[in-house]
């Protein structure tokens, strides 16, 4: 008999594939702004959906370069964000912690639904201790609390703030501080981030798919008709060998299957628009519909299903990717309900 090998099926990466904590990402790294002046690194916004831009090819030694070709996109929805609160961070031997927070006043009664509200919060003398800390070299990092604003949206069915941390960089600390205090309480938008024809990493959590077994969730093969005795087709053919006397978690076996932070590194910012008419198809768009504040076409697809919160970020891995502003000649606006 010939032996059967083969390549194992399914990606060991993200073990354990647990479903994501909350559906806010996270963002653990940020990319380096020095000798420059202080800015957010950060925005959010919501997926609207997908559809297709006809586009002058602008890619150096591209077969179809200076050529007209059709490109699929994904549009999100951004409202403008507002910041409220400043937390400082301070190191040590143990590594890096909350310092202090400054919060806006008044704050937005919205954000109420979010987190509670200080009724007696005196903002004064919290902007006094992170001076002071930042004068005695204490503080290390500086980042705002910013949240979305839902509400403004009516593809989205909540009022509820998503809230979450934006890195200030840029500058030394006493500039970033200077102006993350002129930010405090007030709206700013993705144009002050990033740019048309930028590059950007795309952040989601995933479509969650459950429970599933080992078939879907690892890809391995369905079992041959005479080693399916029972209806076990579509089990794996073994578990491992007698030692050691556990499963290992190579192994694949069923569950948890999506619903888990993916990062989509140096997606192109096609076009930054305004207008959400000028995009938004016959009958809007499927399991969203209209687009009424300013939206982001980025190229390709990004994680994630419609509604959900996608946070966008300078590409950290951008290596050399050249700006150029991309010449859209042509955006379906045909209807997506078949």
């Amino acid at each position: 008999m010939p032996k059967i090998n083969r390549p194992r099926r399914g990606s060991l990466a993200y073990s354990p594939r647990k479903r994501a904590q909350s559906p806010i990402p996270k963002y653990k790294s940020w990319p380096q702004r020095t000798g420059a002046s202080p800015a957010l690194l950060g925005f959010a916004g919501y997926k609207v959906g997908m559809t297709h831009v006809l586009m002058v090819d602008d890619h150096k030694s591209s077969p179809t370069e200076g050529k007209e070709i059709m490109v699929p996109v994904t549009i999100i929805e951004i409202p403008t964000m507002k910041v409220a609160a400043i937390r400082a961070y301070s190191q040590d031997t143990y590594g890096r912690h909350a310092f202090t927070e400054i919060w806006a006043e008044p704050m937005d009664e919205q954000l109420s639904r979010r987190v509670t509200v200080h009724k007696n919060y005196d903002s004064a003398s919290a902007k006094k201790k992170c001076a002071d800390a930042l004068a005695a070299g204490l503080v290390t990092e500086l980042y705002v609390l910013a949240y979305t604003q839902p509400a403004t949206i009516s593809g989205v069915p909540k009022k509820v703030p998503d809230l979450m941390e934006i890195k200030v960089a840029g500058g030394d600390i006493g500039k970033q501080f200077e102006y993350a205090i002129g930010l405090l309480g007030t709206e700013f938008r993705l144009n002050n981030i990033i740019e048309s024809g930028a590059y950007a990493d795309i952040t989601a959590i995933t479509i969650g798919k459950g429970t599933q077994g080992p078939v879907k969730r690892w890809g391995v093969m369905l079992r041959k008709r005479k080693h399916s005795v029972g209806g076990k087709e579509r089990h794996v053919g073994t578990l491992g060998p007698w030692n050691p006397h556990h499963v290992r978690w190579q192994v694949p076996q069923s569950g948890q299957m999506g619903y888990q932070q993916r990062t989509e590194f140096n997606k192109r910012i096609l076009k930054i628009g305004e207008n959400g008419a000028e995009i938004t198809p016959a009958g809007g768009f499927l399991n969203y519909g209209v687009i009424r504040n300013a939206y982001v076409v980025i190229k390709g697809s990004i994680p994630g299903p419609a509604k959900r919160l996608i946070r966008i970020r300078p590409a950290i891995r951008q290596g050399e990717h050249v700006v150029r502003s991309p010449a859209i000649q042509f955006v379906s606006v045909q209807s997506k309900q078949g």
